[in-house]
C-alpha cells in the first residue's frame, strides 16, 4: 500500500524513469554538474509536510510531468526541478481549495502545456528552459508589471495565459501567419535569430547563469525570481559576443 511507502521511496521512482530514459540531466546552476536527485526533493518536501496524501499526490504530479517532459521534449538539456517543486508545494498547502485538487489542476495544466509546445505538435520548440528558467515569465510580467510582478512564476494564471497564447499560436502556423516562429533546418521552432543548436544553447545558458542573469533559478528550492531585467536584449548581445552563429531557417 501507498501509506508504507517512505517519501524517499516513492520519489526515487522518478529517478528511475530519468535514468532508464538515459537522459544527462545536467543541472544550470554554477555551483553543480547535476541535477539535485527525487529522493533528495523527497526529503525536502518531508520537511514542510508529513502529511502522506499531499506527499503521495505530489509525488504522482511530478510523475506525470517529468515523463510527459521526456517524452515531448526528447532533446532538452537542463533538468532543474528544485524551485519548481517548491513553488508546487508552498502553493499547494495555501490553495483555498485545498492541496490535493490544487495538485491535481496543477499536474493537469502542466501536462498540457509541455504536450502543447513540444516536439509532437506543430510549435515543436526544443527545450523546456524558457519556461523552466523563468525567460516566458519575466517577459509576460514586463508587460504590466504593476498587475503581474507578484504572480508567481508557476502559478495557474500564468499556466493559463501559456495555454491560451499556445492555443492562439498554433492557429496562427495553421493558417501560415507566423514570421518569427518557422521552422528551422533541423525541425524546431525557434523566436530568436540566433543559433539554439545544443552546443550554443548550452554555452549561452551556463554563461547567463554564471553572470546571475536567469530570472528563475530553478536549481535553488528558495530561489528569488527576478523580472525587472532586460533578458531578451541581453541574450541577443551575448549571443553576439560569443559568436553564435545565426539560426539557419
Amino acid at each position: 500500500m501507498k501509506q508504507e511507502l517512505t517519501p524517499t521511496n516513492t520519489f526515487q521512482v522518478i529517478d528511475e524513469i530519468l535514468a532508464q530514459q538515459s537522459a544527462k540531466l545536467l543541472s544550470l546552476s554554477p555551483q553543480k554538474t547535476l541535477i539535485t536527485s527525487f529522493a533528495e526533493l523527497g526529503n525536502l518536501i518531508r520537511e514542510e509536510t508529513t502529511d502522506i496524501e499531499i506527499i503521495t499526490t505530489l509525488q504522482q504530479t511530478l510523475e506525470s510531468i517529468v515523463s510527459t517532459q521526456l517524452q515531448n521534449f526528447p532533446e532538452n538539456i537542463f533538468w532543474d526541478f528544485d524551485f519548481l517543486v517548491s513553488s508546487m508545494l508552498r502553493q499547494a498547502l495555501t490553495a483555498d481549495e485545498g492541496a490535493i485538487p490544487f495538485l491535481k489542476v496543477f499536474g493537469e495544466k502542466m501536462v498540457c502545456l509541455t504536450e502543447m509546445f513540444g516536439s509532437k505538435t506543430e510549435i515543436r520548440f526544443r527545450y523546456v528552459h524558457d519556461f523552466i528558467y523563468g525567460f516566458d515569465w519575466a517577459r509576460w510580467v514586463q508587460k504590466e508589471p504593476q498587475n503581474r510582478a507578484h504572480v508567481e512564476p508557476f502559478s495557474l494564471v500564468f499556466f493559463d495565459y501559456l495555454l491560451a497564447k499556445g492555443k492562439e499560436l498554433l492557429q496562427r502556423i495553421k493558417h501560415g501567419q507566423v514570421v518569427s516562429y518557422k521552422l528551422c533546418e533541423t525541425g524546431y521552432r525557434n523566436p530568436f535569430t540566433f543559433s539554439r543548436e545544443p552546443e550554443d544553447e548550452y554555452r549561452l545558458l551556463t554563461y547567463l547563469a554564471e553572470e546571475q542573469l536567469i530570472p528563475v533559478a530553478a536549481w535553488d528550492w528558495n530561489a528569488s525570481p527576478v523580472w525587472n531585467k532586460p533578458y531578451q536584449e541581453m541574450r541577443q548581445q551575448l549571443a553576439l559576443k560569443l559568436n553564435i552563429q545565426p539560426q539557419r531557417r
